[in-house]
């Protein structure tokens, strides 16, 4: 057998394999974590071995594709259990919807979306006691397009605060390759507030067995201040028609969203 022969052999048995069945694909900083934790108490749902594998978004990763759920000893599934990862930057990233769709079209996926604009001032509190982000809030903001010109033609991966809230977009690419049924969008503030009753959604939505959940917070850390009535106006104001977009895209209310 020749090295090509090897190789479209192996190519062809990765694609017969167990595939990976569902990914919570983000957004950052909306409560994925939870969600992640929820995940993992099913006894029918192996989720990988830690989260946020980070394979659909790393470039050295695509030739890999078939390979995805060997990919590191990442996943350790049991007979008959759905497989899922959580990688909350997968939306944002503008090659990995395409890249998990060329991996499994049948794959289903999970949206978590939180408030742009609290996600955002998340976002910049976590990479401030990181250490990583100097900037104030404002500043950061001010200057969010000419630094993330830094990672082009990529998107930033830790400047993008106010890049990552652009929703509409990120729902749009995920519905020109999965159907409405392969998708589930969940509110953020409905997963904190009433765990047992969304995650009953993610269980018909996967086909498992109905099981509840003790509420859990995740990675929820102090903010060095809370954001103020105009640092939140000056966000609501640029992103007003894009919560109106969601709105009706999702048939969803988010009047929630609009005050501080």
């Amino acid at each position: 057998m020749n090295i090509n022969d090897f190789f479209i052999n192996s190519l062809k048995f990765a694609m017969n394999r167990k595939k990976v069945d569902f990914v919570v694909a983000g957004v950052q900083k909306a409560g994925t974590s939870a969600l992640d934790v929820y995940l993992r108490r099913h006894p029918k749902i192996c989720m990988a071995n830690k989260k946020e594998v980070h394979f659909f978004d790393r470039d050295k990763w695509c030739f890999a594709i078939p390979n995805y759920l060997a990919y590191s000893t990442k996943f350790s599934p049991k007979k008959n259990q759905l497989v899922g990862e959580a990688t909350p930057i997968y939306s944002y990233w503008q090659e990995s919807i395409r890249r998990i769709w060329e991996y499994n079209p049948k794959m289903k996926i999970i949206l978590v979306l939180r408030n742009p604009i609290e996600r955002a001032y998340s976002h910049w509190n976590m990479e401030r006691q990181r250490g990583v982000e100097k900037l104030s809030f404002i500043d950061a903001i001010n200057n969010e397009t000419l630094r993330c010109k830094e990672a082009l033609p990529k998107q930033h991966r830790i400047y993008s605060y106010l890049d990552r809230g652009w929703y509409s977009e990120q729902i749009r690419r995920i519905q020109r390759f999965f159907p409405e049924n392969q998708c589930m969008f969940i509110k953020h503030e409905s997963l904190l507030s009433s765990p047992n009753e969304v995650m009953e959604g993610v269980w018909r939505f996967l086909g498992v067995p109905l099981i509840s959940v003790e509420k859990k917070i995740v990675h929820a850390t102090a903010y060095e201040r809370k954001i103020s009535v105009e640092e939140y106006q000056l966000l609501l104001d640029i992103y007003k028609h894009e919560i109106k977009q969601i709105e009706s895209m999702l048939d969803w209310d988010c009047s929630d969203w609009t005050f501080c």
